[in-house]
């Protein structure tokens, strides 16, 4: 048995490869070229997806220079795999030409004139119904949103990829990603809610930094703790994780507290779960039921380690979670205390690939190329 389980090469960005069949290439464009944006074109072009699923605009308030120096350079996952330059008005990814923009609000974008078939919105600006409407009276057809939104009112779906995807028929105009949170802790906990049952879960988030803190102490953020050093301190913060989980699980309302704590690394979170399962059970039986998911139906999505681990070992790792079996503890016969990791920036944006594969197929009406995970 590997102690691996269901773990592909780095390079390997989406839960599913491209399929061979040949099909009319879609077109598709960035709204705010940060973290995520730069992470969801980079996925596209490492799971050679790039040709069927072509980013032909972005629009980034930053200057041209820097989005393709950004581009070429990442400190957190290495060089773009491909020659990376810029004209006066676009950014050229080997012989492709991507036109760049820069404004500052959704109308100042000719969006119909691009053509395009999806919006990717990365900027996190907006959240609210009314203001991502604005992106469709502007020309887009429809929007991927790279956070939850302000609330299931807001979006026509909230997706987990490999849990509700398939609840897309095509018609939707607003349809939000859900958070990395999200998407790393519910294909565990509907796994073990549908096999054993829980009765309650605590979720402690330890993420890394991320750009809402200061490097040093100032007036960065309403919430006191974010204006303390990110670098220098590890910073109880703020989250929504529970409402996301009972967002796409329903059953387990009033169930899920959460909490979350910044920690000074620069990629790669874990998730510590406490569950109180409905029945008595070994750690052996729940580290085998999630390595068989990791090797079977969220083969892609999850996967199974029992070696020692750093965070470090699963940065760009494309996986939503990966189940740290050496840190399978019970606590009493019902109690369990589980350690998920994920790449924090490379999963999500993974996952962001897979929702727009298959809610693009079936938009243009064709098969779902993503199978049925």
């Amino acid at each position: 048995m590997p102690s691996f389980a269901s773990l592909p090469n780095a390079s390997q960005a989406s839960a599913v490869q491209p399929d061979a069949a040949a099909r009319p290439a879609f077109r598709i464009a960035i709204n705010g070229y940060g973290r995520i944006g730069r992470c969801y074109l980079r996925a596209l072009h490492e799971a050679g997806l790039s040709e069927h699923f072509r980013v032909v605009a972005i629009n980034e308030p930053a200057d041209l220079a820097s989005i393709a120096y950004l581009t070429r350079f990442d400190s957190t996952h290495g060089r773009f795999p491909a020659t990376v330059d810029c004209t006066e008005d676009a950014l050229l990814l080997g012989d492709r030409a991507i036109t760049v923009s820069h404004a500052h609000t959704p109308e100042e974008v000719d969006w119909a004139a691009l053509e395009i078939d999806l919006l990717v919105e990365c900027s996190g600006q907006y959240g609210s119904r009314s203001e991502l409407a604005r992106f469709l009276k502007a020309g887009c057809p429809r929007l991927l949103l790279s956070h939850p939104g302000n609330g299931a009112e807001d979006v026509d779906a909230t997706v987990v990829f490999g849990i509700n995807h398939a609840q897309l028929d095509g018609r939707e105009g607003l349809v939000s990603n859900a958070s990395c949170t999200t998407n790393a802790v519910v294909p565990v906990l509907e796994l073990l809610h549908r096999e054993i049952g829980i009765e309650q879960a605590l979720l402690t988030t330890l993420h890394s930094a991320m750009n809402d803190q200061p490097l040093i102490d100032g007036y960065h953020h309403t919430d006191l703790r974010r204006t303390r050093s990110a670098m220098q301190s590890i910073i109880p913060v703020s989250t929504g994780l529970a409402r996301g989980v009972e967002r796409l699980l329903p059953q387990l309302a009033g169930r899920v507290k959460a909490k979350a704590i910044r920690v000074p690394t620069h990629n790669v979170s874990a998730i510590d779960m406490v569950l109180t399962l409905s029945r008595d059970i070994a750690p052996g039986e729940v580290n085998r039921l999630l390595r068989d998911a990791a090797e079977g139906c969220h083969r892609g999505l999850l996967a199974y380690s029992d070696e020692a681990h750093a965070s470090i070992d699963f940065n760009h790792d494309p996986h939503s979670a990966i189940v740290d079996g050496g840190q399978t503890h019970s606590i009493g016969p019902r109690m369990v205390n589980l350690m998920v990791w994920f790449d924090n920036e490379w999963g999500f944006a993974s996952r962001m690939v897979d929702v727009t594969r298959h809610w693009l197929a079936i938009a243009a009406g064709g098969a779902d190329t993503n199978g049925s995970n």
